[in-house]
This record gives structure tokens, C-alpha cells and sequence, in this order.
């Protein structure tokens, strides 16, 4: 046995550097959710609170409102889609029981939504409540909070 091909000893290192940072990405996310997972001072994690509110809350969607949020989902990844949607959902249903609402309208949607959207994405979710046709003016001072 001769020694190894120049192109096949590229190939071995190429491979390793993509399988280590599919690794290093997929630890990252999985690191993540278990910071998520894990219990607040309150003995409930940011999971557990989620579910809280979604299952609070279920009963104060309409058909237009889960409209709505899947339109307002629709442009993240569908790989993120489905965590995307339980977390805005959650923020709206917190606001909902802060707010005593009857039920969930379209003014808390937007606001939830805003709210719940990392403020490094700020510009993309305007950009996109723009194209939806959606007045977000009086939610400017939510753009501005801490998301």
C-alpha cells in the first residue's frame, strides 16, 4: 500500500471541518434548549411558561387571529417555524392574561408579536408588517423596549 492521494487526504480534512461545524451548530442550539429547559427562581423554566400561556389561552384564538400569526411566521425558516410561532403565541397569551382580554384580537397579535421578536430582527418584522399592510405606529414604543 502506497501513500495516501493528495486529493483524498483534502477530501478526509474538508469532511472533518464540515462535520465539526455541523456539530459545533447543532450543540449550539441544543445548548439553547436546555438553558430554556432549565427552572427559573420560580421552579418553572422559560418552556414551561410557554405552555402556560398557550394552554391559558387557547380557548381566546379565532380562526383570523391563528390566520394572522401564521402569516406573521410565514417568512422565518420553516425549520424555526413551528419554536417561531409557540414562542410569539406564548408572549400573546401572557399579554392576554395581563390584559384580561376576552379574547385575542389583532392589536394583541401585533403587539406580541413585536414583542416577542429579538430586537436584532426588528428591521426585517417592520419591513414585513409593512408589506402585510399592518399599522404598526402605535406598537413604536415596543420596537424600541428590550425584546
Amino acid at each position: 500500500m502506497g501513500e495516501m492521494s493528495t486529493g483524498f487526504s483534502l477530501f478526509i480534512v474538508g469532511w472533518t471541518i464540515v462535520l465539526v461545524s455541523l456539530m459545533a451548530i447543532g450543540g449550539y442550539f441544543m445548548f439553547r434548549k436546555f438553558l430554556k429547559s432549565m427552572p427559573k427562581q420560580d421552579g418553572k423554566s422559560d418552556l414551561d411558561w410557554q405552555d402556560h400561556y398557550i394552554d391559558q389561552t387557547r380557548a381566546l384564538w379565532t380562526d383570523e387571529g391563528l390566520t394572522l400569526l401564521n402569516e406573521l411566521v410565514d417568512p422565518v425558516p420553516q425549520l424555526f417555524r413551528d419554536v417561531a410561532r409557540r414562542s410569539i403565541a406564548a408572549k400573546i397569551g401572557q399579554i392576554a392574561l395581563e390584559e384580561k382580554a376576552a379574547t385575542i384580537t389583532t392589536d394583541l397579535i401585533v403587539k406580541g408579536y413585536i414583542v416577542a421578536t429579538p430586537k436584532r430582527d426588528h428591521k426585517w418584522l417592520i419591513a414585513h408588517l409593512k408589506s402585510k399592510e399592518i399599522d404598526y405606529t402605535p406598537y413604536e414604543k415596543y420596537l424600541n423596549a428590550e425584546g
